[in-house]
């Protein structure tokens, strides 16, 4: 009897051990969801609306992620579809149409320049390495105002 009892005992706990591996292999799958794609926008600080020919006006902009994976590189590329100007961020060379320029930081300085006495109008273009897009545009009226004399 004693014999028969040690049996059961050990046959309940091998009963046990198995549901629980059965549990834990079912809980458990091999399809972890990392994420890596995270929405961004970017932001920036007031611009004015209008600009005289050689003015150059600075847009203070601020990359906004709305989740942070260490891997995800930015770029930007620009287009004039009106007027003349050039673009540029910081002391480097202007930036050229429809070509990538990496983002090395979340804020940043661009510097437009106007190069027309017509209305100009340019649309940045972001995109994060994991496929997401973001777009400003800016507007500026020809600033043709005489400058008061003193």
């Amino acid at each position: 009897m004693k014999n028969m009892l040690t049996k059961i005992k050990r046959a309940c706990a091998l009963i046990i051990w198995l549901a629980a591996i059965m549990l834990l292999a079912c809980a458990c799958s091999g399809n972890l969801d990392i994420v890596q794609d995270y929405e961004f926008k970017v932001t920036h600080l007031p611009v004015p609306k209008k600009i005289k020919k050689g003015e150059t006006i600075e847009i203070r902009c601020q990359l906004e992620q709305a989740g942070y994976y260490k891997d995800t590189g930015y770029v930007m590329r620009y287009f004039q579809t009106g007027g003349r100007g050039l673009l540029r961020m910081g002391n480097s060379e202007p930036f050229l149409p429809n070509d990538l320029y990496e983002l090395k930081e979340d804020t940043f300085r661009l510097y437009y320049t106007s190069q027309s006495e017509e209305q100009a109008v340019i649309d940045i273009y972001f995109f994060s390495s994991e496929g997401n897009s973001f777009m400003l545009s800016f507007s500026f009226n020809n600033d043709n105002s005489e400058e008061e004399q003193p």
